[in-house]
């Protein structure tokens, strides 16, 4: 687990707490949310108890991985995945938990301060995303902090009945440029 506070003018990217599980368990599952994972009408279930618990351990597991708390409140997860530091690469994953939090730019702050760590600190080369090319609202955040459309893979993800692309995006730490928090 990453022991790392990143601190932002609104977002804060922390560790887990034992208190985040009950604030996951109250933010339940929304099924606009559970869609842009690429998660099936039918397949979305209410979280559990358990389910909000090993969420918490995950991310406290994970080297990487932070809490998004946005103005003091529990908001989701942020983290970066297969860090290849021969190559300087990695790739990012992010998700707000609560509906009420998005399309406001705080997505954009938290992915920031994630560059900003990955590149100066770190010292990486190159940042990678997935997105499912029908998520819009993430892949307008992702554009605001500078990643460009590298490549389309088709139809690689079937939900809710029909086949849909994944939009590989990348950042080079070149391009990266962001004010100082």
């Amino acid at each position: 687990m990453s022991s790392l506070i990143l601190k932002g003018r609104n977002v804060r990217l922390r560790p887990p707490c034992a208190e985040d599980a009950d604030e996951r368990l109250l933010l339940g599952t929304n099924a606009e949310i559970a869609e842009m994972y690429g998660v099936n009408k039918e397949d979305i279930k209410p979280i559990t108890r358990e389910a909000a618990v090993r969420w918490v351990h995950g991310i406290a597991d994970h080297p990487h991985a932070w809490v998004i708390e946005i103005n003091g409140a529990f908001a989701g997860e942020i983290r970066l995945d297969n860090i290849n530091l021969q190559d300087k690469r990695a790739t990012m994953a992010i998700g707000i938990s609560n509906p009420a939090l998005l399309g406001k730019g705080f997505g954009t702050e938290a992915i920031t301060l994630l560059l900003r760590h990955a590149f100066s600190d770190m010292g990486l080369h190159r940042i990678g995303i997935r997105v499912l090319a029908y998520n819009q609202r993430a892949i307008r955040a992702y554009e605001k902090c500078g990643f460009v459309v590298e490549g389309r893979e088709r139809e690689t993800a079937y939900v809710n009945g029909s086949w849909h692309d994944d939009i590989m995006m990348g950042l080079l730490d070149r391009e990266f440029s962001a004010p100082s928090p």
